[in-house]
Parts: structure tokens; sequence; C-alpha cells
């Protein structure tokens, strides 16, 4: 099951509402969590038994660090246990299949492994059970008692399937007690209507021209054509994520959740360590926590400082897939920033802003390439088309045909991920007072039942992240 869909739009989400809102408040941990275990089983009800495990593993865990706590050979015996088990069970599903293809090929051996499914959310909760029983072990945060509690931060559906990574300890207090109130249920309502109009009426009309570009052959792509169709994924990925993270924050914010922010208008960074400042904030805090600061990070030397920062690099693009392209992409951010690091963000603090800006998106589109291409060296291929090197025309009458019918779309998009539409929905609402309110209102309903009507004519479109 999908947001985006009419079946969690007008079915379960309004049943699992009306339940909540209704059961006394000693309940509604115990109703949260059957309702994201339903969440979770509607499409893939086998592996439910493979998250309820990690769900009771962890908690398990977290109970005895804390009970040996004084003991810290047995302690730390069950904190190395847990991450252990956390990252065996995420390597045989997502990283088994690669591991055995390219050991099979390097001693030349016809090896298949088993094709399985990788079971939805499985990165997501298994980084926030980890960093549950991390902090535990590192008296960050006192024990959940309470299964039910604990189960309810695991499975809660706002953010099970695409995040943002919740640490526990910024929800503990929320899991014991919150607030539902038609203030706070009106501000979720609308930013879940805002990450729903991204998704399906932006990321996925935007989507379209990638989709046409991607399936082009290489060689028939124009220099224009790939420019357009690269810029599109460049948007498409940008507010399909972050769309889902604002449906996320604004169920969660329904249910009585201050869930974290997770993307804060990257596409305006004048720097590439800017950008992932920006860009998916819940993974790189939670890699910054993790990994960086517990191999030393910047307090060892520099030499040990780039070292750490390539190891998080590497993880980070091994966390998004079992390919060689999200390593290599993960280490090519790497490089860069590793490059500012060294002398280049010093220089681009005192050179003009649009010089910095123009930098980054080059950077990140490439970057996407590598990102997009499972096969590296179609990558390179589309690549090279971008920047004029083989036999490929500048521009033909399909590329100025999509650039015609999409040049509108671009604009309106590019001024979207700007802080723009923000601040003039809040202007509108402090100059007209009242009326700006039933304006802003009207904006959102108008919303809604676009997005509405989309769906009802669209296929099956799950969210980029999804097979992450």
């Amino acid at each position: 099951m999908v947001f985006s869909s009419l079946i969690f739009l007008f079915q379960f989400l309004p049943a699992a509402l009306l339940t909540y809102c209704l059961s006394p408040k000693k309940l509604r941990n115990a109703v949260l969590f059957a309702a994201s275990l339903v969440f979770y089983a509607w499409g893939e009800p086998l592996y439910i038994v493979i998250m309820i495990f990690s769900t009771v593993f962890d908690y398990a865990n977290g109970l005895l660090i804390d009970k040996y706590r004084n003991r810290k050979s047995i302690a730390r015996a069950v904190f190395i246990g847990s991450i252990c088990g956390n990252l065996a069970i995420l390597g045989f599903f997502k990283y088994a299949g690669f591991v055995v293809q390219n050991v099979g090929e390097m001693f030349g051996l016809h090896v298949q492994a088993a094709d399985l499914p990788l079971p939805i959310g499985i990165s997501f909760y298994t980084f926030q059970t980890m960093s549950y029983v991390a902090d535990i072990y590192l008296g960050k945060v006192p024990p959940q008692r309470n299964m039910i509690a604990f189960g309810t931060y695991v499975a809660m559906f706002p953010q099970l399937v695409a995040g943002p990574i919740v640490k526990y300890g910024d929800i503990a207090e929320q899991l014991a007690s919150r607030k539902m109130t038609l203030e706070r249920f009106g501000e979720g309502a609308k930013r879940f209507i805002r990450g729903l109009a991204k998704k399906v009426l932006l990321a996925n009309n935007i989507g379209m021209l990638w989709t046409s570009a991607k399936s082009t052959p290489l060689e028939e792509l124009t220099v224009l054509s790939a420019w357009l169709g690269i810029l599109a994924f460049t948007l498409q990925i940008y507010f399909d994520f972050s769309g889902y993270s604002d449906m996320a924050r604004g169920l969660g914010k329904m249910f009585g959740f201050d869930l974290p922010q997770n993307f804060k208008h990257p596409y305006i960074s004048r720097s590439v360590t800017e950008f992932w400042r920006r860009w998916h904030i819940s993974l790189g805090s939670w890699f910054r926590e993790y990994v960086y600061i517990p191999l030393g990070g910047n307090r060892r030397g520099l030499h040990k400082q780039l070292r750490n920062l390539w190891i998080v690099w590497f993880l980070t693009g091994l966390w998004h897939g079992a390919s060689w392209n999200f390593i290599v992409w993960g280490l090519y951010f790497g490089f860069i920033v590793t490059v500012e690091k060294l002398f280049l963000l010093k220089r681009l603090t005192r050179w003009p802003h649009w010089i910095g800006h123009l930098y980054t998106l080059l950077i990140v589109i490439i970057g996407w390439v590598l990102f997009e291409y499972e096969h590296l060296p179609s990558a390179w291929t589309f690549i090279g088309t971008m920047f004029g090197f083989g036999a490929h025309e500048l521009a033909d009458r399909q590329a100025l045909y999509d650039l015609l019918t999409y040049g509108g779309l671009f604009v309106f998009l590019a001024l979207c991920a700007t802080p723009l539409p923000q601040k003039m929905v809040v202007l509108v609402e402090i100059r007209w007072n009242r009326v700006g309110v039933i304006v802003v209102t009207a904006f959102y309903i108008i919303g809604l039942v676009l997005s509405t009507a989309y769906l009802v004519n669209e296929s099956y479109n799950p969210f980029l992240y999804f097979r992450f």
C-alpha cells in the first residue's frame, strides 16, 4: 500500500484515524501498532514476520543491556550480537545476491543467486532498531519497557516505508504522552496534502519525461534530450522523496507525533557539502552519529577524518542498493566532499553565489545519472552525451518538442523547489488575515481534489525510495 493510492486515502487512513481517535489514550499505541502491521502486511504478509522478529529481538536486547549495564563484557556482547543480527538480516535480503554474483564472477563460476524481493522499509526500520540499541548501550536513553510502545516506534506506518529515519530518543516522550488537537490535525492534513500534490501532480508528471529519455537507446539520444531527461529526474526524485517525507510528517502530526524534517530546499545549496545537509537529513544524521563520530570524526587529524568521510560515503552508497552504481555514486560524492573540505569550500564562499549554485547543481545532476543507471558503462555514455562526446546530434524534433511541452513545467518546478512558495503562503495568511487563511485552505482543497482526480486514472506508481 502506498500513500498516493485511493485505497489508502479513502479506506485505510479514515478507518485508522477514526479507530485511533475513538480509542482511550492508553490503547492508542496498540491501535497504531495494529494499523501499522496491517499497512505493512497489505502487499507482503509473509515479510511481516521479519519486522516483528526485529522488533522483539531489539526490544529484548535493550532490556538485557540495561540489566547488565554494570557487567560491561555481557552488555558489550549483547550490543555486538544485536548489531550483527540486524546487519545479517539486512544483508541476507538486500546484499546476498549481489555478493554471490560478484564472488562467482571473480572465480569464473556461474552461480545464480536467488532473486528475493526486498522487504519494504527494511533499510529504514533496521537502522531505527540499531540506533535504539546503540543509544541504550551508550546510556543516552533508558530502555522502553512497554513492548507495544516499542513496536509502535518500529512499525509506525507514516514513516515505515521511506523514512524519515527516526531515532528513539526523538519520540520517546511522545510514545508515552502526546496531544491531538484540531489545530495540530489541521497542520498535519495540510502538510500531507502538500506532499501528496508534490508526488502526484509534480513528480509523476515531470517523471514521464525521464522515463521517455531513459527508454530511448543511448545511441539515439541528442545532447538536448539527455539534459532534459536528467533535469526531469533531478526534479522528479526531489518532489517524489520530499513529497513522501511531507506526507509522513503530516500523518505523524495527525496522530500526535512530531517527526523530524528530512529536506530543506537542497537545490538552493551553494556547495555539495551544504546540499547533503539539506537532502535526506535523517540519513546523514544517522551516519554522522553512529558511524562517523564513533570512528573518531574530525578529532584525530586530517588523514583519519578523510578516511572516516570515505567510509561514511561508501556505506551511504551501499545503503541505497546492492549494485556497483550506488557504490560509485557514494564514492563520487565522497571525493567531491573531500575536495571541498581540503580547499574548494573556502573558495566557494568568496565567489559570487551563482557560481556556487551552478557548480552544485552540475555535480548533483551528474550524480543522479550514476544513481539511476545500474549499468555503469551506460551511465558514462549518458554523461558523455550530455557534454557532446560521441556522434550525437545537438537536438532533434523530439527534443525540441519536449522542450516546448515541458518548458513551463520545468520553470514552475524550479520555483517550487525554493522557499518562495512557502514564503508566499505565510505572506498571504499574515497580510489577508482570515481571508488569507480561507484562500490558503481553498488552495489545499483544490490540491487534494486534483491529486485524487489524477489517481483515479493512474496506474500503480510507488515512491522511488520504495526499492531502498
